[in-house]
């Protein structure tokens, strides 16, 4: 059954192999490491490291490392489904971080500029973060489970609306009217006052962890113009993912409580999700949600009669064919409506998988140190901040920014805050500040190849300022500590974008072998949008139109907008129509 499924994807991952191919492997050393220096002293925060992702939390030990061994699971469960098991990996690991409570998570104001969900109903203000940067991607959430109350029930509050109470602090024979509780929304699972009669469904934390790792393993494996129902639904069929004892999985549950929300919010025309009109619908006027692409792209998935159309589909999509003329695949809506509300009473099908328990290791768990977990929030925060360009968000940049050299002064002997601060300054575009936060990383340990990317980087900022000759030496300055940064770690991608970046961010054309470092980036991270803008424009200018348009169109076409989708359209554009 598994292999119908998925069977007639394309594979668009395989990106300009003959490039890559070109690069040098990492020589082997035969120096010893030796380490100096204190034992810092350890913070509450731990790293549980696998196979293939990297998960840290605030949380208990025990909650990080099930949360860490499930995703390395549902890492192996993901590749038979997609007939991967075979398959070398070389990206750069997921980083999962788990932020305490609800509260303390939106505090961060951590914006998707590069991932998106729904627009789901205002109900379903699920909190979650992705951002596939192009040096790793990484995913936050609340580690705290939440409840979504579809009905607000009556609290003791509600039944002693208007009694008159004395006033604390007031007169005697003062009186209060105790106010209103039990809100339509998202609301922590951990309230301790639960109205009367209120209707809600969970939302488990480990369920949003589950869904934004299945996304990603999607985009990052088989990169494509999927429409962003179908990543949702996608998402949504792995985040019931259920361990039982080490060697049993199963998948494709529906959600709790989906009778309960497809009661409440009732059918959605599939016309408006095929031709994408739900998409400008706001959250408080829509009556779509997680559950609705559940369903829809869980019937799909299981349908022996419906899945090949199914197939056509997304490949139809993928070669940028608008969905809604793709859907034409599926014959009369009215019909596949029909069939569709036949499966909602109907007994839904899941999947059982046992495995081999050493397929899905256990991880690797430490504590940061206080220095390393003062720094987690700030380089998740980095990616929300240091684009901002105009407005109350430049002005929120720059106060972040001074926050965060306040901190990174604090650790003036903590490699990892040095770098992180070299980073935001560069992006920030302060040249100066950055060469000078890089140039304390690179004291602390002077052959940290981030450490030099960013001083590297650094220079070729400061090089736009000179003209002449002046210009011209720092630059060559400037790739050569880059180079070195390479030397240092052969397997990171940051210094193979830093050294092509040296070339475009001053407008000269990049040469053969910074195009492929950039070839090797996107390999280490495929769905990010920044190396695919870069890569596409650099192989349209080469006339190399097939692998131009493949890596563009996840970018250009795909459910998800970023900040590079306007450039990529602007270049599949001048490409001769296939």
């Amino acid at each position: 059954m598994r292999t119908i499924f998925w069977a007639g994807i394309p594979a668009l991952a395989c990106v300009a192999a003959p490039l890559a191919a070109q690069i040098v492997p990492p020589p082997s050393s035969g120096h010893d490491i030796v380490v100096q220096g204190q034992r810092a002293r350890p913070s509450n925060w731990r790293e549980a490291e696998t196979q293939h992702v990297i998960v840290l939390s605030d949380g208990p030990e025990r909650e990080v490392t099930q949360i860490a061994h499930n995703l390395e699971r549902l890492y192996f469960l993901l590749s038979v489904l997609l007939n991967r098991t075979d398959r070398t990996d070389d990206t750069t690991k997921l980083r999962v971080t788990l932020i305490g409570d609800a509260a303390e998570f939106q505090a961060m104001d951590l914006r998707n500029m590069r991932w998106q969900q729904g627009p789901f109903n205002e109900a379903f203000d699920i909190r979650r973060y992705y951002d596939p940067r192009q040096d790793g991607a990484v995913l936050a959430t609340t580690r705290i489970d939440q409840r979504v109350v579809l009905q607000q029930g009556v609290s003791v509050a509600n039944a002693l609306q208007g009694l008159q109470l004395p006033t604390p602090g007031g007169p005697a024979g003062g009186a209060g009217q105790i106010g209103q509780s039990g809100l339509f929304g998202l609301q922590s699972s951990a309230d301790l006052i639960r109205p009367i009669n209120e209707e809600s469904v969970p939302l488990t934390a480990e369920g949003m962890i589950y869904a934004g790792f299945a996304q990603h393993y999607l985009t990052t494996f088989f990169p494509a113009a999927y429409p962003r129902w179908y990543l949702d639904g996608f998402g949504q069929l792995f985040s019931t993912l259920v361990v039982r004892g080490e060697t049993t999985m199963e998948y494709g549950r529906a959600p709790a409580g989906t009778t309960a929300v497809l009661h409440r919010f009732g059918n959605f025309a599939l016309t408006d999700v095929f031709n994408d009109t739900y998409l400008t619908r706001p959250a408080n006027k829509t009556r779509w949600t997680p559950v609705h692409a559940w369903m829809l792209t869980h019937f799909l998935f299981f349908s022996p009669t419906r899945n090949g159309q199914f197939r056509q589909y997304l490949k139809a999509v993928a070669s940028g064919t608008p969905s809604a003329e793709a859907a034409a695949v599926f014959g009369d809506s009215d019909a596949l409506a029909k069939e569709l509300r036949s499966y909602f009473y109907a007994k839904k099908p899941f999947e059982r998988m046992t495995y081999p328990a050493e397929q899905a290791g256990m991880p690797i768990v430490h504590r940061l140190s206080l220095g390393e977990a003062a720094f987690v929030k700030g380089r998740l925060e980095l990616g929300s901040r240091v684009e901002a360009t105009t407005g109350p968000a430049l002005k929120q940049r720059d106060t972040w920014l001074r926050r965060l050299r306040t901190d990174a002064a604090k650790f003036p002997t903590d490699e990892g805050a040095q770098v992180l601060l070299a980073e935001a300054e560069c992006r920030s575009g302060n040249g100066a500040e950055c060469h000078a936060a890089a140039d304390r990383a690179l004291v602390i340990s002077p052959g940290s190849s981030v450490g030099l990317m960013w001083s590297g980087v650094a220079m070729t900022q400061q090089a736009k300022g000179l003209s002449g000759s002046e210009r011209t030496a720092m630059l060559r300055q400037a790739r050569s500590t880059i180079a070195r940064a390479n030397r240092a770690d052969t397997e990171a991608s940051p210094p193979l974008l830093a050294y092509y970046r040296s070339f475009a961010d001053v407008g000269e054309k990049a040469p053969a072998i910074a195009i492929d470092g950039l070839t090797k980036a996107l390999i280490a991270v495929p769905n990010a949008p920044a190396t695919r803008l870069a890569l596409g424009t650099e192989l349209a200018s080469r006339g190399i139109v097939p692998l131009a348009r493949s890596t563009l169109m996840p970018v250009a076409r795909g459910g998800y907008d970023s900040p590079e989708r306007a450039s990529a359209i602007a270049v599949l554009d001048t490409l001769p129509r296939p």
